[in-house]
């Protein structure tokens, strides 16, 4: 079953976990958007004249702040929305990037698997060490820009095969460079090497940690992806497709990858959730987002000195990760049900 299937989508949305996990998603969201509008105080701005009673000591929940405050009596609760805002900015647009780059290589990889070799253009090689140059030399937007054009000139060489090619380069085996540039990142731990690349830069902001994550997290997709492709490049409406003299896209985009839509979905949904967890570990431990950007991680830091005189600075946050993490995840086990084959 494919993921553009409308017995799917019924499927789905008769998993009572799939319509919890949607709800929360969408408490998430709206509250990401509306929460600011309606409180009444500045995220960045300390209320001394209202909250204060004792300098440091944070304020308790009233009517005047929903959630209390922190202790420099900023609002809790339009920080807590402003937090939400940001994560789900940085899960999103981090799961998009590593998507899009994990389902290139993994379908490149698998189509090619076992093929001989394949020319990797010069242009995408001089791309890529620039890119790598870029991460050390501290340019986050440089070297992602890099990166990835150089990630775009292997898809177009090789899936659409152009008659002019692109500073044609040496012979490889797509499928045995890219799976050994997969196992070297695998080698790695994740926030490990997620730390190690934002502590080259100076300054951490929004962009530099979406691309951070981004550009570290998409290797799990580029394996599952290759997975899937192997198993569908010889059923027989492929082959068909190959027999009956079709471009390389075309059995790419118009064959393959709707078939291998649903899993990259699936695993795209919980990936959100990894990816608001990282981002809240990093700014937990100091190397995430600069303050005052407020984050959920670094509330949970300010927290942690103040848990027993004011709980609600640890309270606020770990709940909205759980909920977030929670919602996510439960839509992702309501697709990955709603696309098994074997259900049907």
């Amino acid at each position: 079953m494919t993921a553009f299937d409308p017995r799917a989508r019924r499927r789905f949305w008769k998993n009572r976990g799939a319509r919890v996990g949607t709800a929360l998603v969408v408490l998430l969201v709206a509250f990401a958007l509306v929460g600011p509008l309606l409180a009444r105080h500045d995220a960045y701005a300390s209320d001394f004249v209202r909250g204060a009673t004792t300098l440091g000591e944070p304020v308790g929940p009233s009517s005047t702040f929903w959630l209390g405050t922190d202790r420099i009596f900023r609002d809790v609760f339009v920080r807590l929305a402003y937090g939400a805002r940001l994560s789900l900015v940085i899960g999103i647009c981090a799961t998009a990037i590593s998507t899009v780059i994990g389902s290139a290589i993994g379908l490149v990889s698998g189509f090619y698997e076992g093929r001989g070799g394949a020319r990797v253009p010069y242009l995408a090689l001089a791309l890529a060490g620039g890119g790598l140059t870029a991460v050390f030399a501290g340019s986050a937007h440089v070297a992602g820009a890099m990166l990835g054009a150089s990630i775009v000139v292997v898809v177009y060489e090789l899936a659409f095969r152009p008659k002019t090619r692109l500073l044609d380069g040496p012979s490889v085996d797509a499928d045995t460079a890219l799976m050994r540039l997969v196992d070297v990142g695998l080698s790695f731990p994740f926030l490990l090497l997620v730390m190690a690349l934002g502590a080259a830069f100076d300054r951490t902001t929004v962009s530099t940690i979406l691309w951070t994550l981004g550009l570290t997290s998409w290797l799990g997709t580029a394996r599952v992806v290759r997975a899937k492709t192997l198993s569908v490049r010889n059923l027989d409406f492929v082959s068909a497709a190959r027999a009956l003299g079709q471009p390389v896209r075309r059995i790419l985009f118009s064959h393959v990858l709707p078939n291998v839509a649903g899993p990259v979905i699936v695993l795209s949904t919980a990936q959100v959730a990894s990816m608001i967890v990282a981002e809240s570990v990093l700014s937990y431990l100091g190397v995430g987002i600069a303050p005052p950007t407020p984050t959920w991680g670094h509330m949970l830091y300010e927290g942690q000195d103040v848990y027993e005189s004011a709980p609600w600075l640890l309270a606020a946050p770990a709940l909205a990760i759980l909920v977030s993490v929670l919602g996510f995840n439960l839509v992702g086990e309501g697709l990955r049900d709603a696309l098994d084959p074997k259900e049907d």
